[in-house]
């Protein structure tokens, strides 16, 4: 998936207002709503509604401005929060997740502690196993600890796990095919633009040869979701805006 980070990856992330190139400051947490969604990111700045950020690679996380809030109320963090069967029992705790930060649905959670024990270190824990959570623990479905996987196994396919060069490299990619796609391409259409944007690169002989070829192999099987993100894109800057307005005239 193309807009997944992980919470450890944000952290210390400089952030910078896009418009004016201003540094904002260091990310410290992120942090989740009642509706356990990632909702805000925080640092001496404040906190920043997530649906404000415009961008977010291994070096910096750019907004659509300046707007910060005061500390919101009900919001919580996940750092070390304890994990628990539907009965209650004590399994472990969050080490860390991985979040999409176009929608701040949370897509995975590294478990550690005793659950994790039979897999390795840590734990892989699909979102689609969690049966519920609170501020306190992390409420996970029976028959959830067969499902686990090693770190190195269920992460594989997401993008925050590929080295720097690649992740560097699709989002080189992603910004040239944006301008060349339209929503309604068929996906055939839309892997030949992705090879005629890597061809292009190729050609100049500026990229690493392996690590080009792993980016666009990366991006042939995101297909779908490049799409989505052409309109979503769009979409959050619109976003973004109105409530930047609705808060400057305080009607929010």
């Amino acid at each position: 998936m193309l807009n997944v980070v992980r919470r450890s990856q944000i952290q210390g992330l400089l952030a910078i207002d896009s418009p004016t190139i201003a540094h904002l400051g260091q990310l410290e947490e992120v942090w989740l709503d009642e509706s356990g969604k990632v909702a805000y990111l925080s640092g001496i700045f404040g906190y920043l509604p997530l649906e404000q950020v415009s961008g977010i690679s291994y070096q910096a996380l750019s907004s659509y401005g300046r707007l910060m809030v005061d500390e919101p109320e009900n919001i919580y963090h996940l750092d070390q929060l304890t994990v628990r069967s539907v009965m209650g029992e004590p399994l472990g705790w969050v080490k860390d997740f991985l979040f999409d930060w176009h929608t701040g649905e949370i897509v995975a959670y590294i478990l550690a502690g005793e659950i994790a024990e039979s897999v390795g270190e840590s734990a892989v824990l699909s979102s689609k196993d969690v049966a519920g959570m609170t501020a306190e623990s992390l409420i996970i479905q029976d028959g959830a600890q067969e499902r686990l996987k090693p770190e190195s196994e269920g992460l594989r396919d997401f993008l925050s796990e590929k080295s720097q060069q690649v992740q560097h490299l699709v989002q080189m990619m992603r910004d040239r095919i944006d301008h060349l796609l339209a929503p309604n391409d068929h996906p055939e259409v839309v892997r030949v633009k992705i090879k005629e944007v890597s061809d292009e690169m190729a050609t100049a002989g500026h990229y690493d040869r392996h690590a080009l070829q792993e980016a666009t192999h990366y991006l042939h099987g995101q297909w779908e979701n490049l799409q989505q993100n052409i309109s979503r894109s769009s979409q959050r800057a619109r976003l973004a805006l109105d409530s930047a307005w609705k808060h400057l005239t305080g009607q929010a």
